[in-house]
C-alpha cells in the first residue's frame, strides 16, 4: 500500500462508522424526518456553541451555502488572499452567489487588522456593501497553521463595531482546537457562522457541518436544497459523522506529533527548506528548490518509492498526516525523501 500524504481527505471510515452506516435510522431529511441527521445537527451545534447546524455534503458547499445566506448580489466579501473560499472553490463566490471578494495578503493566514479595517467599504453609491469577512483555521495554504484566538477576537470586535457578520472556514476546526489545547467554542465564539468538515481527518467518508443562529440556518436550508444539497435518507452518511464528532477528534493530537516529527526530520535533508518549528498541526509545506529540481519531478519521484504527495508550487511540496499515516510510515518517508536528496546532490 503507497503512504499517502497527498491529504487528510483520504481517510477512510472506521468499523465503528461502517457498522453506524449499516445500522442507521434514515428518513427523508428534506422534510426534516431522518432522525440521525437530526440527531448530528444537534450534537453538531451544541459542539461549537451555536444554536443550529446543517449537515451539507461538502465543506464547498458549507461555505457557498453561507455566503449565499450572509450576502446579496453586488455584495462584497473580504477574505484572506490564499484562503479555500477564494482559491479553491471553483470561483464559486462570483458565479453561484455573485459577490465580488476583496483579498487581503494574510501572514499565516492571518490578514492584518488594519488592512481588514481599511478595506470594508464607506456607504457609497459607487462601491459594493461589505457583507461578510471570512477567516480559514486552520489556514491550509500557510500549512495548517492557527489563528491565535486573541486575532480572532480582534476580528471579531471590528466585525461588531462595523456590523459585518464573520464567517469561519473552519474545515480543519478541530485541528485548530486540539493545537491550542482548547474546547472548539472558545474558537467559533468569535464567529457567527462556522463551515467545518467531518471528511477530513475525523475520518468520515463525506459531508460537512454549517452552524449559525436558527434563523440562519433556516434560510441556508433552502439554498442548499437550491444547489442540490437536499438529501433525502442522510443519516446514511450522517450516521458516520456522528462517529466522527465522537470519537475522533481526541487522536488528531496523534496526526500532529508526526508531523512535527516529520518536520523536523526533513529539516535536517540537505536542500530541503523547511520551517519545522512553525508546523503546527497536521500540515506540512517545503521547498525542494535546493535540489536543483521542481515539484513534479520530486512527486514522480517519491511515486517511484510509493509515497504520495501534493505540489503547492513550482518547486513547494505539502505533506498531510492523518489516521492511515503511522509512525512507521514517517520513518520511511524521511528514508526516501533523504534518497532522492542524496541522488539530486551528486548531479549538482
Amino acid at each position: 500500500m503507497p503512504i499517502d500524504l497527498r491529504s487528510d481527505t483520504v481517510t477512510t471510515p472506521t468499523e465503528k462508522m461502517r457498522d453506524a452506516i449499516r445500522d442507521a435510522a434514515v428518513g427523508d431529511d428534506v422534510y426534516g424526518e431522518d432522525p440521525t441527521i437530526n440527531h448530528l445537527e444537534q450534537l453538531a451545534a451544541e459542539i461549537v456553541g451555536k444554536e443550529a447546524a446543517l449537515f451539507v455534503t461538502s465543506g464547498t458547499q458549507g461555505n457557498q451555502v453561507a455566503v449565499l445566506t450572509h450576502a446579496q448580489r453586488g455584495d462584497e466579501v473580504i477574505l484572506e488572499e490564499y484562503s479555500h473560499i477564494f482559491g479553491y472553490e471553483t470561483a464559486g463566490l462570483s458565479t453561484i452567489a455573485g459577490v465580488q471578494a476583496r483579498t487581503i495578503k494574510g501572514v499565516n493566514g492571518q490578514m492584518p487588522i488594519p488592512d481588514i479595517v481599511a478595506a470594508i467599504r464607506e456607504d457609497d453609491i459607487h462601491c459594493p456593501k461589505t457583507a461578510l469577512i471570512c477567516l480559514e483555521n486552520t489556514h491550509g495554504d500557510s500549512g495548517g497553521r492557527i489563528l491565535p484566538l486573541n486575532y480572532m477576537e480582534k476580528v471579531y470586535e471590528i466585525s461588531r463595531q462595523h456590523q459585518i457578520p464573520v464567517h469561519l472556514d473552519g474545515a480543519r476546526l478541530f485541528n485548530a482546537a486540539v493545537g491550542l489545547g482548547v474546547d472548539p467554542k472558545e474558537i467559533t465564539k468569535f464567529v457567527d457562522t462556522v463551515q467545518f468538515c467531518l471528511s477530513k481527518g475525523l475520518s468520515a467518508p463525506m459531508g460537512s457541518i454549517l452552524a449559525g443562529s436558527k434563523n440562519f440556518i433556516e434560510k441556508a436550508r433552502k439554498w442548499r436544497k437550491m444547489l442540490g444539497g437536499g438529501m433525502r435518507q442522510a443519516g446514511i452518511a450522517g450516521a458516520a459523522g456522528i462517529v466522527a464528532l465522537e470519537e475522533m477528534v481526541g487522536r488528531l493530537e496523534e496526526d500532529h506529533v508526526h508531523a512535527k516529527k516529520l518536520a523536523q526530520r526533513l529539516a535536517l535533508i540537505e536542500g530541503i527548506d523547511i520551517d519545522a518549528e512553525g508546523v503546527e498541526t497536521n500540515m506540512i509545506m517545503f521547498s525542494i528548490e535546493g535540489l536543483g529540481m521542481d515539484s513534479r519531478e520530486f512527486i514522480e519521484k517519491l511515486n517511484e518509492h510509493q509515497i504520495l504527495a501534493n505540489s503547492a508550487g513550482p518547486y513547494r511540496i505539502r505533506f498531510v498526516t492523518h489516521r492511515g499515516i503511522t509512525k512507521e510510515d514517517i520513518g520511511t518517508a524521511v528514508e526516501v525523501v533523504n534518497r532522492i536528496a542524496a541522488e539530486a546532490k551528486t548531479r549538482l
